[in-house]
């Protein structure tokens, strides 16, 4: 009988699960679901984006966009500064990561709630106020490592979850969302199974819904179980359509969320669902493949090996850096 799955396994197949899912999604990004179709068929694996793709010209097969490097991004930040979180140190890391990608010719930049959002805290306006709009999914899509670092104890979590938030997404809808997805991470890589973290999830979106300020969706617990309800349906089309695939967190957290419980330990068919469930397909992945790969500890070898040929990352290193961090208590925790 094979050895169940370590933390560390578990930390390192979150991170690598991120990867495949966002690279997965990569071509599709932004395409409604009939032109996926068009362009691609159906996704069955890595592909590079048609000519001209609208954001993904100039990547090839099997590379990633700004969800893997966003949440490289944050690690990095929470190794560097593990007794507290630096906004502005973090706002000037999202920027001299996208002129990086400026200089590089792609096209995969800030989403709007960042780019506001930095571009307020660099004129002067206090780190309370500048997230106070973002609702869209960049919390969320980034969110892993916390996930890693954290026990699933739902006030420690949510805490940090709130205040790595701060700066972009300083709202109920965002720090909502960004909770269940830390929390399935969390529980996954406690070694609980789907049903106790889906449970766990929902606790801590409720404990989020109150923090940052009060715009945008007001129920995302709601919205999440809606999405397992059409889960248990076991109909992918009635999942993505009812719960949409948009940028905003209460669309695609619920719909990356309600495909993990769809497929359970078929990680491999979830994040190929992902990636042909249209709009904002390589986020829905990256989400998906960091839950699935915390629950279950283990990828296909094949797509493992893929992504790391195509891209240039140390993401072991950092799950193993991240993890050598759970249980601390930070400055970041404390509410």
């Amino acid at each position: 009988m094979p050895l169940a799955p370590s933390a560390l396994d578990r930390a390192q197949a979150c991170l690598t699960g991120l990867a495949i899912g966002d690279a997965l999604g990569m071509p599709a990004q932004t395409l409604p679901r009939e032109a996926i179709r068009a362009h691609y068929g159906r996704i069955t694996g890595f592909v590079a984006p048609f000519p001209g793709h609208p954001v993904s010209h100039g990547l090839g097969a099997a590379q990633v966009t700004d969800d893997t490097e966003q949440t490289i991004l944050l690690a990095r930040r929470l190794i560097a500064d593990p007794a507290g979180f630096n906004d502005r140190a973090w706002a000037q890391d999202l920027l001299d990561w996208e002129a990086d990608v400026k200089a590089k010719g792609l096209s995969d930049l800030l989403g709007p709630s960042s780019r506001r959002a930095i571009e307020a805290l660099l004129a002067g306006e206090a780190p309370e106020q500048t997230g106070r709009r973002g609702t869209t999914n960049g919390a969320a899509m980034r969110i892993a490592p916390i996930g890693i670092m954290t026990p699933p104890d739902p006030d420690q979590l949510v805490a940090r979850v709130a205040r790595t938030c701060r700066v972009t997404h300083n709202t109920g809808e965002a720090i909502a969302a960004a909770s269940a997805v830390a929390m399935i991470v969390s529980c996954g890589i406690a070694g609980q199974p789907l049903n106790q973290a889906l449970t766990q999830a929902l606790i801590a979106c409720r404990a989020g819904q109150p923090c940052g300020e009060q715009v945008g969706e007001t129920a995302m617990e709601a919205r999440i179980r809606h999405a397992l309800d059409l889960a248990a349906q076991g109909n992918e089309d009635a999942l993505l359509a009812g719960t949409g695939t948009s940028v905003a967190s209460h669309e695609s957290v619920p719909a990356a969320i309600g495909i993990l419980a769809l497929t359970g330990e078929d990680v491999w068919q979830g994040l190929l669902i992902a990636a042909n469930a249209g709009d904002d397909t390589d986020t829905i992945g990256a989400m998906v493949g960091a839950m699935a790969g915390a629950l279950y500890g283990a990828l296909p070898p094949t797509a493992v090996a893929q992504v790391v040929a195509a891209n240039e990352l140390d993401l072991d290193g950092l799950a193993a850096e991240l993890l050598a961090l759970r249980g601390q208590v930070t400055e970041g925790a404390a509410r």
